[in-house]
């Protein structure tokens, strides 16, 4: 008699990702909206890119949330001299039988830290494209599937810093959510100190105590559940409706496309479930556009010359968009 394995509990998986807020915040302090980015991307099989100066802690926070969830993961340093083929892998010389075979890049796994993603040239930053959009690489002509789950987790500096180069905007379309890491508020900053003091060592998470409470298949039924949940023709209108107002703005060159008024709609679904509904409400919608949105938007060049912030904008286009009852 042959058995079927048994679908994950419903409750159970969302209690164990849940537990992994719990898990991070032993190594990282005051990162919560990050935290949740990364999650809410995980559910929705998408892409996460962090900005914030260094020492923030966009680096600790992967690790940390690699710690917490059993699966593989690989980290690359970003560098001038990156080349595609040293992250997609290559065609190579196999010397015990003298014939070309593959060799995977560090793209071949669950959790992929793009570490300061900003500092390589385009061309290696492009390499990325099919990876995030198709779950697969083509290398000399040939497309190999990518394992599942996969994330990419990129950091990058403010573009402004010196050595950086700004991600291409069909690069930054490709992540499906932005989140800006601040420099934490005092308290949380006196308890970073106060941590450190006590003998904490960022390079040694296993004795901060953070541990693997959530796996692979943990994610695949969430991001089940996530499918499931339901929207309402009149959320999916108001999502439609926020993306078209960004299109008016004067001061934007570029306004939201389909793809992210799509990225929106995923993002919502998993933040609902994250909190316990099984369908999105408009309150859900609001709490994502900056993140899913913001890094989408072109300002035009007379509007950065007056000061105009994409986020002011961004919130402008939502306050002119009537909410659904």
């Amino acid at each position: 008699m042959t058995t079927t394995p048994s679908t994950p509990d419903t409750t159970d998986v969302r209690a164990r990702l849940a537990a992994v807020r719990t898990e991070v915040a032993r190594a990282v302090v005051g990162q919560d909206a990050a935290v949740s980015g990364l999650l809410v991307a995980l559910l929705c099989g998408g892409h996460v890119l962090m900005e914030g100066v260094p020492g923030v802690a966009k680096t600790l926070l992967v690790r940390s949330l690699a710690g917490a969830l059993s699966v593989d993961t690989r980290r690359v340093q970003f560098t001038p001299d990156l080349m595609p083929g040293d992250i997609t892998g290559s065609m190579v010389i196999d010397s015990h039988v003298g014939e070309l075979s593959f060799r995977e890049g560090p793209l071949f796994t669950n959790l992929l830290l793009a570490d300061e993603i900003n500092r390589t040239p385009p061309k290696t930053q492009s390499a990325l494209l099919e990876a995030m959009q198709e779950g697969q690489v083509s290398v000399d002509g040939v497309s190999r599937a990518l394992p599942r789950p996969f994330l990419v987790a990129a950091t990058q500096n403010p573009i402004e810093y010196e050595g950086t180069y700004p991600l291409p905007e069909a690069q930054l379309d490709r992540f499906l959510l932005k989140v800006v890491l601040p420099v934490p508020e005092r308290d949380a900053e006196l308890e970073i100190l106060q941590r450190h003091a006590s003998g904490f060592d960022p390079r040694d998470l296993e004795s901060a105590g953070v541990r693997a409470v959530a796996g692979p298949a943990d994610i695949v039924a969430g991001q089940a559940a996530v499918a499931g949940v339901q929207v309402t023709p009149e959320v999916i209108g108001y999502i439609v409706d926020i993306a078209r107002a960004t299109r008016r703005s004067p001061s934007l060159s570029l306004g939201v496309s389909p793809r992210g008024a799509t990225a929106l709609l995923r993002a919502a679904r998993a933040w609902a479930w994250l909190n316990e509904r099984d369908f999105v409400t408009p309150d859900d919608v609001k709490a994502l556009p900056q993140a899913a949105l913001a890094h989408r938007l072109g300002l035009r060049p007379e509007a950065e010359l007056e000061g105009v912030d994409v986020k002011q904008v961004l919130s402008s286009a939502l306050d002119s968009v009537p909410v659904p009852r």
